[in-house]
């Protein structure tokens, strides 16, 4: 269930004002409070776009999604070239575990979006799931569309 991805080591922007660490969100393009949560997604961010090819003009971060009349935010949505949703990716800080209570959050997100993968990471734990058919575990992000 844990698929093995590696991060690389990516070279972030990262500063410091009045004892805060922030760090550089090259898809929002702004400085963010650097959290566990936030060391996370931009990970992902660098992998997607720098492993895995993924296009940064076609990522969205801490997408606001409408569930049930409830504003919610998916951390990063990957579009395809025809500007469908394809991947939902929960960050989580690295003390979070990917437990069922986070798929379900997912899939909750997913309600709305209707993405055929989900991607569940506390940056340790890594869970990618296609659920176009049930539910598959896979070892790795699916190619970029």
């Amino acid at each position: 269930m844990n698929a093995s991805i590696v991060f690389g080591n990516y070279a972030f922007k990262t500063k410091e004002e009045n004892g805060i660490d922030y760090i550089f969100d090259i898809v929002r393009k702004k400085y963010y409070v650097l959290t566990p949560e936030e060391w996370v997604r931009q990970h992902v961010i660098h992998y997607l776009i720098h492993d895995r090819a993924y296009p940064a003009t076609l990522l969205s971060v801490e997408k606001e999604i409408v569930v049930n009349d409830l504003r919610k935010r998916g951390d990063v949505v990957a579009y395809s070239r025809e500007s469908k949703p394809m991947l939902l990716v929960e960050c989580k800080a690295d003390y979070i575990p990917i437990d069922e209570a986070v798929i379900m959050q997912s899939l909750t997100y997913n309600q709305k979006l209707q993405v055929p993968y989900l991607w569940l990471t506390n940056g340790g734990t890594n869970v990618i799931i296609d659920i176009q058919q049930g539910i598959k575990y896979l070892a790795d992000v699916p190619d970029f569309l």
